[in-house]
């Protein structure tokens, strides 16, 4: 993966850019990147991609086994950021074409259309911004059990909690 700083407005400077996940897709010498043309650059489509959930914020050991819950499922994985806690659900958009091109592009719904892409993943990765990250339930439990002293004990005992509440 080919990562370069590069200002605002984008122009390349190189015949080539290797993007993430995918393919090289030629940026003549001299094109400016611009809103309105940076899809067209970009090969892995990764907006549409996955999808985030906003969580309330975590703070209790039962609130912390709930998303051990949710990180136990395929394909969920969770980061805080400067906006807050959410989940991330790498499913991609089942009107994604081969090409990266949107299928109901005409009738996409309000969400896709309210999407900008002044700076997205084209620019930089988003897991450069993650206060915190968690590939899966091991990556979290890791976390809960340095964050709570006594998360063993809750762990051992949730099924006495089931019987008495």
């Amino acid at each position: 993966m080919l990562h370069a700083t590069l200002a605002h407005p984008l122009t390349h400077t190189t015949s080539l850019c290797l993007s993430p996940m995918s393919s090289t897709r030629i940026i003549p010498v001299g094109v400016e990147i611009t809103t309105e043309n940076k899809c067209g650059f970009c090969t892995n489509s990764k907006c549409c991609t996955y999808i985030t959930e906003e969580l309330v914020t975590p703070r209790s050991m039962q609130d912390f086994d709930h998303m051990l819950w949710q990180l136990s499922h395929r394909d969920v994985q969770a980061y805080k950021d400067e906006d807050g806690w959410f989940l991330l659900i790498n499913n991609a958009c089942t009107h994604l074409l081969p090409d990266g091109r949107c299928g109901i592009y005409d009738d996409r719904p309000v969400i896709c259309r309210e999407h900008t892409n002044d700076f997205c993943e084209f620019d930089q990765p988003s897991e450069e911004g993650f206060d915190l990250f968690f590939d899966g339930y091991d990556s979290l439990l890791q976390y809960v059990r340095k964050r709570f002293k006594t998360w063993n004990h809750f762990a051992a005992t949730r099924d006495d909690r089931l019987h008495t509440e």
